[in-house]
């Protein structure tokens, strides 16, 4: 198995830029939870503290995608180096102004200004995958191993703020994101050798979003979908241990959720899938659909552990799958903004399910909240279906196949 990851680090330059891209994004999985831990601790306001963190997340939403598209533009280091820069910066300050007791709106304008450069450091990561891997199944390979390292994220980010805000503090959280930012992107951003060529658009020139592309929108929906069923699960998790009498359990839980995805992103990569793209999308969609349907069974802690690892088995092939599409049926020039897309519509769906499923739990407990979860794991499936025939002809039809630069006819352009 770790043969087959051994090969693609062995491109030129890529296991730097993934070893780079992985301290780069280990705020992603801190942020969230030490924000909302600091600002409860500091100020004892659980609704202050959400509300922090739901402007952070919603703003990003909105600003990824336009910095995506002068990525692909005008290139990585020169829009996103002092992007991020100013994003942690906003990060320590947002981690002062907590300790200050500053006044609301102070951390909201810091945690918007964090959020609207934040970008998205795995669609960079991938980006450059795909400028150097040269076979289509090397890019799957690549992109199951990000899956992987994403996962991890999530598995550590959690317990990382948990610990270090018991031990020290909880706005330590938020000073390790900055650290991991900084850190991160300096390495990855010296890295030019693998850095996508900009492609600057020629005088009069239209670019239009890669959103008028069908399949991005339907991966979009989906995505949207599949955001808005993790976000309800979430607090879903939390209300049930709570009301198991183990509130601390909840991260374990859903790290067993991670644990289950990382688990088979590592044995889908290192595998070659005869199946046609839409149908290992197809089938990655509904099996997940059909696990969360059993957490309404679970009746206690082991039982609900053992169906959220099983069911995480789904998860990386699925988004695996999904960025091999984007890659397949998006301009090489716009590869960025495409991959971004799909994870600003997971932000999205994420905010809306953890909405839906606190309004849900309120009614009726951590059941009501997994039926918001199963309902949105279904709706994500319909989404699916309806889209299938349009991302079956993209994928398997003359448009889907690789395209390739002159010049290097030996090399598929993804």
């Amino acid at each position: 198995m770790f043969s087959t990851y051994a090969d693609v680090l062995r491109i030129h330059g890529a296991w730097r830029f993934s070893l780079a891209g992985f301290v780069m994004r280990m705020p992603m999985s801190l942020v969230g939870i030490a924000t909302i831990l600091s600002v409860k601790a500091e100020y004892g306001n659980y609704s202050l503290a959400g509300a922090v963190s739901a402007v952070n997340i919603l703003v990003s939403c909105l600003c990824a995608p336009q910095l995506a598209r002068l990525v692909d533009t005008r290139g990585q280091r020169a829009v996103m180096a002092p992007a991020i820069l100013v994003s942690a910066l906003s990060m320590a300050g947002l981690a002062a102004a907590i300790l200050a007791h500053a006044p609301a709106w102070v951390l909201y304008l810091l945690a918007a200004t964090c959020g609207a450069t934040w970008g998205s450091p795995g669609s960079l990561v991938r980006s450059r995958w795909a400028q150097v891997v040269d076979t289509p199944q090397r890019l799957s390979t690549a992109y199951a191993m990000e899956a992987a390292i994403d996962e991890f994220c999530f598995i550590v980010g959690p317990i990382l703020a948990t610990v270090l805000g018991t031990a020290i503090h909880p706005v330590a959280g938020l000073v390790l994101g900055a650290v991991f930012f900084i850190a991160g992107g300096a390495v990855f951003f010296a890295q030019t050798s693998t850095e996508p060529p900009a492609a600057p658009r020629e005088q009069g020139e239209r670019r239009p979003t890669v959103l008028r592309n069908p399949v991005v929108v339907i991966l979009a929906l989906t995505y949207v979908g599949a955001g808005t069923m993790f976000g309800a699960n979430d607090v879903s998790v939390v209300a049930f241990t709570q009301e198991h009498g183990a509130p601390g359990l909840a991260g374990i839980l859903l790290a067993f959720f991670a644990a289950g995805s990382f688990t088979a992103a590592l044995f889908y990569g290192s595998r070659t899938w005869s199946q046609p793209l839409w149908k290992l999308f197809a089938g990655g969609i509904l099996l997940l659909a059909m696990g969360v349907s059993t957490f309404l069974l679970a009746r206690n802690l082991v039982m609900l552990g053992v169906v959220m690892w099983i069911t995480g088995l789904t998860i990386a092939p699925t988004m695996t799958n999904v960025n091999t599409i984007v890659a397949r049926v998006v301009p090489p020039v716009q590869l960025t903004e495409g991959l971004t897309w799909t994870i600003t519509a997971m932000n999205v769906g994420t905010s809306v399910g953890s909405a839906l499923g606190g309004r849900s739990i309120d009614a009726s407990g951590a059941h009501g909240g997994f039926l918001v979860v199963v309902a949105s794991a279904w709706v994500m499936a319909a989404l699916m279906v309806i889209g299938l025939p349009r991302l079956r002809r993209d994928t398997t039809g003359p448009a889907a196949a690789p395209r390739v630069p002159d010049g290097e006819a030996s090399r598929p352009a993804f």
